[in-house]
């Protein structure tokens, strides 16, 4: 792709100003249309250094309303970065809803200079190039515009440009280190931009390769192209693609045998012992790094505080967390469904534990119409691919649906109402969710039937004993990571 752009293209003054005095009055006035319609747009601007990018960053914003937009400046990660997965810091900086954010370098810088390093055929390089790839889907999908430019220079002009700012005393810091040790190795870059470029331009996410030889043609190019892709966005929308469902293969909640259950005096002897050795499991995963993702969901009633609470009695308090998940509040309805659970995400050797989860989107989203069927439809893929990403960066995936029995449900709901310590419990919407008890029944089979994956399967918990659960909720967590840990050594 990169030799095929035209090096030699230039612009004068007076065109430069002629053309960029049109959408300058323009960069305003779209971007509050984008706003109102709750559009956001991300902007990665890419290149090599001492392209200019940071010039024409400048020259966008100067016409915009700082108030609906962020720059992000992308360099090494921190510490705290490197303990989540490689995409991790990318979407905790995703725009809400109408809002713009501007990349300075992106996820493809690192991952460039990474492959630089440890060469092209890196799987863990192949790994992340594939996971971008699905990001920028689930953004697009989502209703977001991204736009990725890359300003091209040839190595002499690389050279000429650090030379021109290692004469000035102000600006010659940018000339040394790892800067200038880029520019003896622009060939080896060239081969692996290149093919970054090709594989990761997509009709729905393609590059913008903009000659930057010429400052002002530069500047010029780009905007012409951010106002030509908001101005058929605004005309036109987005076209996002449906994902129609296939019928369901399996009824997974027709085959549990809900009469399973054990004694008090088997569940104090067992109890103990295995909240001991999970506590040892523990310690282990946080010497290895290992991080262990818990997740609960399962009828109004059916035991998920009860099983969380025993699951973390003799855990290391300092490992773990465990987040209750309701609806979206605030910031978190201005952003793609799954960004609120990338935030949370446990770092690496740390427990996390979710009372609730993203599966919201395929149950109560879908049931109380809070998603279209387009978006909730398209969520079972969305899902499977961003726990199949938590498993490649090594997280322990352990999900539990906690099944009891309608006449199982409406005991406990009655307990709670006549217990004034259990009835803030049971409210309104705990009633009218049992009244639909058929339609979630549906939705659940089909949960279990499309994400129940060999990374990230589900485990059925039979619930109407609730010893008998607590005890197979540790035996599974359990289970799970010494599977984990004996497949790691091999």
């Amino acid at each position: 792709m990169l030799d095929k752009v035209d090096l030699n293209s230039r612009m004068t003054k007076e065109q430069f100003k002629q053309i960029t005095h049109q959408w300058e009055l323009s960069l305003g006035t779209f971007q509050r249309e984008l706003r109102q319609k709750n559009i956001p747009t991300i902007i990665l601007i890419e290149g090599w250094d001492t392209s200019g990018k940071g010039t024409l960053l400048n020259h966008l914003l100067l016409n915009l309303d700082p108030r609906s937009y962020w720059v992000h400046n992308i360099t090494k990660p921190t510490r705290e970065e490197k303990l989540h997965p490689y995409l991790w810091r990318f979407w905790n900086k995703l725009p809400g809803y109408g809002d713009i954010a501007f990349f300075n370098h992106s996820w493809y810088w690192p991952l460039i200079l990474e492959a630089q390093k440890d060469g092209w055929s890196s799987n863990k390089i192949r790994s992340e190039l594939e996971e971008i790839l699905t990001f920028e889907r689930h953004l697009i999908e989502d209703g977001n515009l991204l736009i990725k430019f890359f300003l091209h220079i040839n190595k002499k002009e690389q050279k000429k440009r650090f030379e021109k700012l290692e004469k000035d005393p102000d600006f010659q810091w940018r000339a040394k280190g790892k800067n200038k040790e880029l520019l003896k190795e622009y060939e080896d870059l060239y081969k692996i931009i290149n093919i970054v470029l090709k594989e990761t331009h997509t009709d729905i996410a393609p590059w913008n390769i903009i000659p930057a030889m010429d400052e002002r043609y530069c500047i010029a190019e780009a905007g012409n192209i951010l106002l030509s892709n908001w101005d058929n966005t605004l005309k036109n929308g987005l076209n996002i693609p449906t994902y129609p469902i296939a019928p369901r293969q399996t009824d997974p909640l027709k085959e549990v045998n809900l009469s399973q259950s054990v004694s008090r005096e088997q569940y104090d002897k067992i109890l103990p012992k295995l909240q001991k050795e999970l506590r040892r499991l523990q310690s282990i995963c946080f010497k290895e790094r290992i991080p262990v993702v818990i997740m609960f969901e399962g009828w109004d009633a059916a035991g998920k505080g009860g099983a969380i609470k025993r699951l973390v009695n003799e855990l290391d308090p300092r490992g773990y967390e465990v987040i209750p998940i309701g609806a979206p509040q605030g910031e978190e309805k201005k952003h793609h469904h799954l960004w609120r659970f990338w935030r949370a995400l446990p770092k690496a050797g740390h427990f996390t534990i979710y009372d609730r989860s993203w599966y919201g989107r395929v149950l109560v989203e879908r049931i109380e119409g809070f998603a279209q069927p387009k978006d909730w439809m398209r969520g079972y893929s969305e899902i499977n691919e961003f726990e199949l990403q938590l498993a490649k960066w090594g997280a322990v995936i352990i999900k539990f649906w906690l099944h009891i029995s309608p006449e199982e449900q409406l005991k406990r709901f009655e307990e709670r109402q006549s217990n004034p310590f259990k009835q803030w419990k049971i409210t309104e919407e705990d009633w009218r969710n049992r009244a639909k008890w058929k339609d979630y029944e549906e939705a659940v089979s089909d949960m279990i039937d499309r994400t129940s994956t060999v990374y990230a399967p589900w485990t059925i918990v039979e619930g109407n004993d609730k010893l008998f659960a607590r005890l197979k909720v540790l035996a599974t967590v359990i289970k799970s990571i010494k599977k984990f840990l004996k497949h790691k050594k091999t």
